[in-house]
């Protein structure tokens, strides 16, 4: 067989071959049950490989166009009764299947939290731009919802690393145990009791980051339909994955002191909730902390009513003012609490590595769809994280954070009273990562955005926090509000940043209510009386 090569052509000889035989058989010219040629004579023939034919021959069977024989060689099959499918063009509709699925699935809440570099004070420039929708250089976020990675002694870690595999060699790197290494699920235990809350570790289950043990519980403990109380806002994460599993989001509202659980019981009447869920430390967003009557009450009643409590600790740890208050958990007579953390937000997002504390059947059950959902968590980090973290070492790296984020909390504070126009409300948090600010009038922080991002800075817009239903609460503040993360950012860049968002918020503003907030400026008019507590 006379295959014309170009050997000086980019395309593969075997690919030629190819070419060459799926003409000839799909025009007729090479006729079904024809025998061709063996691979080591055509291989002669062309003076090539005679792997470089195998392939040719490898791929027409492959799209059924020739089969093999054992023992008598490849043929050409019969032509196909259907007609190949023609490969779709730009525009062309989606697969049906692919066209029902943008009805019936769940669309992310999240979508105006942007990912933009995070800026070192030596980026800011000197002097900005006059034109009021230049785009600077520099984008200043404060859209994140972690901590500073950059504080985290990454050295010492990669250290850890050699150690880790050094001492266990091959055995790091298995799937590891059901339930999370060991050890460091001793250690988790030896954390929380220095915080106060007592835990065994046999009933510590380690996690890929606190989303997944979220996941998990929703996952064991509700089916779609099911109704899910939460705090309103709440984590847009957690509103995420309880959309995704088509459950009904209610929401309670909240305060300067977290959940308002005074309207919790008629809440518990009228919906029969499967799960409730609470950020009670350091609230995400609005960094409210629950006070200690509320979560003793907030207790009492889902015990009474038989549901069970998801508390969310995420920055517990994090506390710059005031006095510290139990965990949820640490409440729970046995049971009736499940409790998350991760390392995510004190140490690394990228360790992805969290823990829930539960007791009775319901660990056994959490463990099992632990397994089905991705078997283990990384043996290798655990590990690493095991040898690297304790108690001592740990609280002397929460010291340091602490100090770090106070420093900037109280910098975005005193800048939002510099820059901010009056009537903008803000609680100064005790703890936590975030400021939850309210615009005046009829500002809305998803329309502000895009003025926002022209002006160089970016936040959360509150709408991404607050659930569908309400549970009978006005949506007023959904619109209003929006969030902003002071941890990620040095001082310089905080000051930049909250002067960017002044400018942006008085474009929004109609020229007499500009001059008006303008005239109205003062930190008084600001803040609210919880400012004295922090000393700002």
């Amino acid at each position: 067989m006379r295959i014309p090569l170009d050997r000086q052509s980019a395309e593969p000889l075997y690919q030629q071959i190819e070419a060459f035989l799926r003409q000839g058989i799909l025009t007729g010219s090479i006729a079904p049950d024809t025998r061709l040629p063996a691979t080591r004579q055509l291989a002669r023939d062309l003076g090539v490989n005679r792997i470089t034919v195998e392939n040719a021959y490898a791929e027409l069977e492959a799209d059924g166009l020739v089969c093999s024989r054992v023992g008598s060689g490849t043929y050409v099959l019969p032509s196909s009764p259907l007609s190949p499918l023609p490969r779709d063009g730009p525009g062309a509709p989606w697969p049906l299947w692919q066209q029902d699925l943008q009805f019936r699935c769940w669309v992310s809440g999240v979508p105006g939290i942007l990912e933009v570099p995070e800026v070192s004070e030596g980026e800011l420039p000197e002097e900005l731009p006059g034109a009021r929708t230049a785009r600077y250089p520099h984008q200043i976020s404060f859209a994140g919802g972690t901590g500073d990675a950059g504080l985290f002694p990454a050295e010492d870690f990669r250290k850890a690393i050699q150690n880790v595999m050094r001492r266990d060699g091959i055995t790091a790197l298995e799937y590891g145990e059901r339930s999370g290494y060991t050890p460091l699920r001793r250690t988790i235990a030896h954390v929380l009791a220095s915080q106060g809350l007592q835990a065994r570790a046999e009933n510590i289950l380690i996690t890929s980051g606190s989303q997944q043990a979220l996941a998990l519980v929703s996952q064991l403990l509700l089916k779609p339909g099911d109704p899910i109380l939460v705090e309103s806002p709440t984590y847009g994460g957690a509103l995420d994955l309880f959309r995704s599993l088509g459950l009904r989001v209610i929401g309670i509202p909240t305060d300067e002191r977290g959940m308002r659980v005074e309207m919790l019981e008629e809440l518990l009447e009228r919906y029969h909730p499967k799960l409730i869920y609470t950020i009670p430390n350091f609230h995400n967003p609005t960094g409210a902390c629950m006070s200690g009557q509320r979560r003793r009450q907030l207790v009492v009643l889902a015990d009474r009513y038989n549901v069970p409590i998801l508390e969310d600790d995420f920055v517990g740890d994090l506390r710059y003012d005031g006095r510290a208050q139990p965990a949820l958990k640490a409440l729970d007579p046995g049971g009736r609490v499940i409790y998350i953390s991760t390392f995510s937000k004190m140490l690394m997002p990228g360790l992805r590595v969290g823990f829930l504390v539960a007791e009775g059947p319901v660990y056994d059950q959490l463990v099992s769809y632990k397994r089905v959902n991705d078997l283990a968590t990384s043996n290798l980090i655990q590990r690493v994280l095991e040898a690297y973290v304790n108690v001592g070492r740990y609280q002397a790296h929460l010291r340091r954070s602490r100090q770090v984020y106070r420093k900037r909390r109280d910098a975005m504070l005193l800048a939002l009273n510099r820059h901010l126009p009056a009537g903008v409300r803000v609680d100064p948090p005790q703890g936590g990562l975030f400021i939850w600010l309210r615009l005046p009038g009829n500002l809305s922080s998803e329309k502000l955005l895009p003025l926002a991002l022209e002006e160089g800075v970016t936040f959360a817009p509150g709408s991404d926090f607050f659930p569908d239903d309400l549970g009978g609460s006005d949506d007023s503040d959904n619109k209003l509000c929006l969030r902003l993360n002071f941890a990620v950012q040095p001082p310089k860049a905080i000051e930049e940043g909250i002067k960017r968002l002044g400018r942006a918020i008085m474009r929004f503003l109609s020229p007499d209510e500009g001059r008006a907030a303008l005239r109205e400026q003062g930190p008084s008019a600001k803040l609210s009386s919880r400012s004295a507590e922090t000393g700002v």
